[in-house]
């Protein structure tokens, strides 16, 4: 295993301050590029999905809960499959306190292909209490670019969707996937890939068990 040099304390901070200088330039570009993302232009859904969830049939609609934003993780669980891809699982994993998101009016929620009776053992194994939803028999996985047929047969890959509601008009604003899910999980970083952001006025955090939702 190759480590890092040893230096002096003063060659460290030196070294530091070099570094910090290409960190914040990384930051302002980040900074830009979100910025620039909330440019994207967005597509209208006329499809009418319908999902099944733990209270169930749902809407795309629904599953804003009211909100303005929705930020959809699509979880690589195929029909056939007997659990969820271990990929997919480490990332929901890190996903933070939902209470943070919905704070600034955005809903997350997890949608797979493969049927409720088997998403829910399996979130049960996982100890996960956020929203999983099934999309079995409708086609929002082929809609969205993340089952595709290769070579005759059909191949999942994780993807995060995000939507816009306007009353009862619901908008695709941005998708990403594969490498593009790396760095994610955080309020912050789901929040940047929105068409608003944290919303004028938001709240500053607080301890989840004290938002009024």
């Amino acid at each position: 295993m190759s480590l890092p040099e040893i230096v002096t304390r003063a060659q460290w901070r030196a070294a530091r301050e070099e570094l910090l200088v290409r960190e914040e330039a990384a930051t302002r570009a980040r900074d830009a590029l979100n910025a620039e993302r909330r440019r994207l232009p967005m597509v209208e859904i006329d499809t009418e999905y319908v999902f099944e969830g733990g209270d169930g049939k749902a809407t795309l609609l629904d599953l804003f809960e009211g909100r303005h934003q929705l930020v959809v993780h699509h979880f690589m669980f195929a029909p056939e499959w007997e659990a969820g891809c271990p990929g997919c699982s480490a990332f929901l994993d890190q996903v933070g306190h939902l209470a943070h998101l919905r704070a600034r009016g955005t809903s997350f929620v997890a949608v797979s292909r493969a049927p409720y009776t088997r998403i829910l053992p399996f979130k049960a194994r996982m100890g996960w209490s956020l929203p999983w939803l099934s999309s079995y028999g409708n086609d929002f996985n082929r809609d969205f670019e993340v089952t595709r047929e290769h070579e005759g047969e059909l191949v999942e890959r994780p993807g995060v969707s995000c939507f816009l509601r306007d009353r009862d008009r619901v908008f695709h604003t941005y998708s990403t996937f594969d490498q593009g899910l790396d760095g994610l999980g955080s309020t912050t970083s789901f929040l940047d890939l929105t068409a608003l952001g944290a919303p004028p006025g938001s709240e500053r955090p607080r301890y989840h068990d004290e938002y009024e939702d």
